[in-house]
């Protein structure tokens, strides 16, 4: 997959050695790519917060997704993780991979923002992806489960962190040698997909026995 796949950004300038100075919009594949992410992040934090309810009146309740001792969902849930900022995560999900749902439609529907709301995407989306990340350490190496509607939100926020930064270091509003950037935006798929690969090279190797047979 080269640059033109996710079609290049629209903007009000010419091409962008520099910031672009007007308002900028994205290809129709990049505001796909949001709503899917979007949509994943949101399903993902759907579930688990029904599931959450029906944890908090049934202690006994076991969700779907719990498979064994290692992909557990209810550990996950009631671990003190779940609640970071004093509320289940899940429903901080709900309002941003909504919002992300909304921004991408925005686009497809030929919406162009300025330089500072890209900025502060890019922002939210590097929150988001420092987020899951810390979550992924505590999931792996101090809970000690997995919960793969988590895993879903993780890919989520993974794609959708880099591609936004595709969008922004193309826009100019995030400064990048030229060298630099045309590799980064000619080879865009490279670095997410390194990224997800890591994390499940992490998780492979966390339980190696007891995906290999071997005890947990």
């Amino acid at each position: 997959m080269t640059t033109s796949a996710l079609d290049r950004s629209d903007t009000d300038g010419e091409e962008r050695d520099g910031p672009a100075t007007g308002s900028v919009g994205g290809g129709r594949s990049f505001a796909l790519l949001l709503v899917v992410t979007g949509a994943m992040g949101l399903l993902a934090s759907w579930v688990i917060t029904l599931d959450k309810f029906k944890l908090l009146k049934d202690p006994n309740y076991v969700p779907g997704c719990s498979l064994n001792p290692i992909v557990s969902c209810g550990n996950i849930m009631q671990s003190k993780q779940a609640e970071a900022f004093g509320f289940p995560n899940p429903m901080l999900g709900l309002a941003c991979y909504g919002a992300i749902i909304a921004i991408g439609l925005a686009l497809l529907s030929g919406a162009r923002f300025p330089r500072w709301y890209w900025l502060g995407m890019e922002a939210g989306c590097l929150f988001g992806v420092g987020f899951v990340s810390w979550l992924q350490y505590e999931s792996l190496y101090v809970i000690g489960s997995l919960c793969l509607w988590c895993c879903l939100a993780w890919v989520g926020t993974i794609v959708m962190f880099w591609y936004v930064t595709v969008q922004n270091v193309r826009s100019g509003f995030i400064p990048a040698p030229q060298g630099l950037k045309r590799v980064f935006l000619e080879f865009h798929w490279v670095v997410p997909v390194l990224h997800i690969g890591i994390i499940g090279m992490l998780i492979l190797t966390k339980w190696w026995d007891f995906w290999t047979g071997g005890t947990a």
